[in-house]
């Protein structure tokens, strides 16, 4: 037995979850389709229509609006939409009319939690995953072809780009790990006195700030304070078309922009990350000899027992991971700016939000891979 047709017109009929277009659909007979759907959709008990336009000869803007009227109207009741069309031009002015907030396919039925956290995974592994890792390829390609090939360097780029990313980011460095010491050693020590155990505040010290704290904290600052001048340098540059003069010129702009500073956060971060380690626990040198009446000789002979050539290496290991995603991170968002100064900003945001989130997922990657 045939499903029932609901219509059936010269240019219009529907017929088991199908809508069918003929001939012409424009502005002489847009509303008398409308009009003629509208009275029978109450009849239409399909939660999927198809809507097929493999017939239709032509179509202009009113038609086009009346099609997604229909589909408005479809949504509204919970009916869920697809197109047919095999005609490049009417697929074509399908899409040239179609309004900018339109989806054709969406239902009005709510999704689920899971469903929702599902569907913004695969838009971030989509928008940006791929990309992301196509960036990181042709960075290390040609950061290791501008060691055989130094034509397109740019003369003392890689001093000033270590100057930027190391040197001139010690002081607050060096600064904050030496307090972030005193704060571990000081809340160590209450609980560590209670038991008698005084002298092992020297391992947890020496042991957090070389193989984790220190390296964390330093990529943590160098994030916020190099990584969004990355991004903001590289995002200006997009949007003023320097990185298109670059390449009418016949320079590739990761090699002439992005490569030295990857040389000068690789030379510097691990000298950097060390620097911070010592001032770390010269902090919790401190405040144990306040609290705990560690003394500085007692400190030290403790600390050359617990302290291994493995954790110096792990913390360098770390260093060099975290600044190569700092930069490659700094800039993917530079490079994906949008036009105007509001989204330099919005780049740069980004840019740091998303370092930090590497940086720390990184460490906890390598800290079960270095875990003694």
């Amino acid at each position: 037995m045939k499903p029932l047709k609901v219509f059936d017109y010269n240019n219009y009929s529907y017929q088991g979850g199908v809508l069918y277009l003929k001939n012409q659909l424009g502005f002489s007979n847009a509303g008398d389709y409308s009009n003629r759907l509208r009275k029978f959709l109450p009849n239409i008990k399909e939660r999927n229509i198809t809507i097929d336009c493999n017939q239709l000869e032509s179509i202009d803007s009113a038609g086009v609006a009346a099609i997604y009227n229909t589909v408005r109207i479809l949504n509204k009741k919970g009916i869920t939409t697809s197109f047919t069309a095999e005609s490049e031009t009417i697929k074509e002015k399908l899409e040239l009319f179609k309004p900018p907030d339109f989806e054709t396919h969406k239902s009005s039925q709510k999704n689920g939690f899971l469903l929702k956290i599902g569907d913004l995974l695969y838009k971030v592994f989509k928008e940006h995953a791929l990309s992301f890792l196509y960036l990181i390829a042709d960075i290390s390609y040609w950061t290791i072809a501008d060691i055989f090939n130094r034509k397109q360097r740019r003369k003392g780029e890689f001093v000033n780009q270590a100057v930027n990313i190391g040197v001139n980011a010690l002081p607050i460095v060096l600064v904050l790990t030496f307090i972030i010491g005193m704060v571990i050693s000081v809340q160590s020590a209450t609980q560590l006195r209670n038991y008698g155990a005084n002298i092992f505040i020297v391992d947890l010290i020496v042991i957090s700030m070389m193989a984790q704290m220190g390296p964390l904290i330093t990529a943590i600052l160098v994030a916020g304070r190099s990584g969004s001048a990355i991004a903001a340098e590289i995002a200006t540059m997009k949007v003023t078309s320097e990185i298109d003069a670059l390449k009418t010129m016949g320079l590739n702009p990761l090699r002439y922009v992005v490569i030295p500073k990857i040389y000068g956060g690789i030379i510097t971060m691990p000298f950097l990350t060390m620097l911070a380690n010592v001032a770390g626990i010269a902090g919790g040198a401190l405040a144990s000899y306040i609290y705990l009446d560690i003394t500085p000789e007692i400190f030290i002979n403790r600390m050359s027992g617990v302290l291994y050539q493995k954790d110096i290496i792990t913390s360098i290991i770390k260093s060099i991971v975290y600044i190569n995603l700092i930069v490659i991170t700094g800039c993917y968002f530079g490079l994906r700016v949008e036009k105007g100064a509001e989204g330099v900003g919005k780049s740069t945001t980004k840019s740091v939000v998303a370092a930090i989130s590497l940086v720390i997922v990184a460490d906890l990657i390598m800290g079960l891979i270095f875990y003694r």
